[in-house]
């Protein structure tokens, strides 16, 4: 029977184990767009995971939605990124960025170009965002023309291939909540051009990129993460959904990308039917999954884990001893903690591993 820990392939690499680290954004980047200072140990702490997908990366000045997120679009992110990559590949570790352009869910607080952000339609979100004067209500940001569509795309592909010049081993595409999931939703996407209308309009920007991102840099190294389920943000796929997403799965196959990553929320159907449309690897996040159903999903290749990851660096280790895990601290998510860029970020205890036991430092033991 195939076990969690054991290794696997996934397109020209060999995980280590079938462990993914979920992407997680954290608010810790500098100014520029660079991965802050400690983001090459907190990665490194976490490397014991098969693969780790990176927080959301924006992939232009217009992909920027929330503050203190890295970019991998100017030779200083490139920079700024190989001490990660290397952190990262030092623990034989592996490591997909992901792609992520939040369309509307942004502000021009929050860009460095200050512009008024873009979308598929002139249709705000009717939610707020964080910004350095508190939170604010997203305004209605601008149409994307055709044009604008088919330049957002190769803003992908550009990122893309700068993502693989920093050393990463691949990139995902995040398609959950942001622009590429505002143009699935009939609620978001109410253009007359051929990004619009019908259910394969509103899949074919989807499409697009992954297919220019192939282009650029082969479909071995091209992941997406999707979830039919999801429905925030204002976002409303309409009695189709379902339909929509079979189909986008289904032309997405073709393609032969490397994985499809899936949120799953309950709708075993849908799942049902991805397992059978999908004929690469399937990576499923369960939120919110029990640690005793840790290895259940291994049928669908990959398993990632978010906050359980987050609160312990040594995850991989717990799991396999029996170990307690830490609990994450939602209140030190995002941005410096009160003591500083550590806290919340790079200061969860590992346990010491001594014979069968375990301990945390050397004052008390962890089981």
């Amino acid at each position: 029977m195939t076990d969690i820990h054991s290794p696997f392939t996934l397109g020209k690499i060999r995980l280590q184990n079938r462990f993914v680290m979920a992407p997680m954004t954290r608010a810790r980047a500098n100014a520029d767009g660079t991965p802050g200072i400690l983001a090459a140990e907190y990665y490194g702490q976490r490397a014991g995971v098969g693969l780790t997908i990176t927080e959301g990366t924006q992939p232009s000045e217009d992909g920027q939605g929330y503050l203190m997120t890295p970019g991998i679009y100017t030779d200083g992110q490139v920079a700024g990124w190989r001490a990660v990559n290397e952190a990262i590949h030092a623990r034989g570790g592996h490591v997909f960025y992901q792609l992520m352009h939040p369309g509307r869910m942004s502000h021009p607080d929050n860009t460095p170009h200050h512009r008024q952000g873009v979308a598929p339609s002139a249709i705000a979100p009717g939610e707020q965002i964080y910004t350095l004067d508190g939170m604010k209500d997203i305004p209605i940001h601008r149409a994307l023309t055709t044009e604008g569509v088919q330049s957002t795309v190769k803003d992908y592909a550009y990122a893309a291939k700068r993502a693989i010049e920093s050393g990463a081993d691949g990139v995902e595409i995040h398609g959950i909540a942001y622009l590429i999931h505002q143009f699935l939703a009939i609620s978001a996407n109410q253009r007359a051009d051929q990004y619009g209308g019908s259910l394969e309009n509103r899949a074919r920007f989807a499409i697009e990129v992954a297919q220019a991102i192939v282009a650029e840099i082969g479909a071995d190294r091209t992941g997406i993460r999707l979830s039919p389920g999801f429905a925030g943000f204002g976002l409303d796929h309409g009695d189709e959904g379902p339909d929509l997403f079979r189909y986008l799965v289904t032309e997405l196959n073709k393609i032969g990308l490397a994985y499809i990553h899936i949120v799953h929320y309950g709708d075993d159907d849908i799942l049902h039917d991805f397992r059978k449309l999908w004929g690469h690897v399937l990576i499923l996040n369960r939120p919110g999954r029990p640690r005793e159903d840790i290895g259940k999903d291994i049928a669908s290749d990959l398993e990632s884990f978010g906050a359980m990851v987050l609160a312990n660096p040594d995850f991989i280790e717990r799991v396999s001893t029996g170990a307690p895990l830490n609990t994450a601290d939602h209140s030190v998510y995002f941005g410096q903690g009160p003591d500083g860029r550590a806290s919340g970020y790079t200061d969860f205890p590992a346990c010491l591993m001594v014979g069968r036991r375990s301990r945390v430092g050397s004052r008390r033991w962890c089981d």
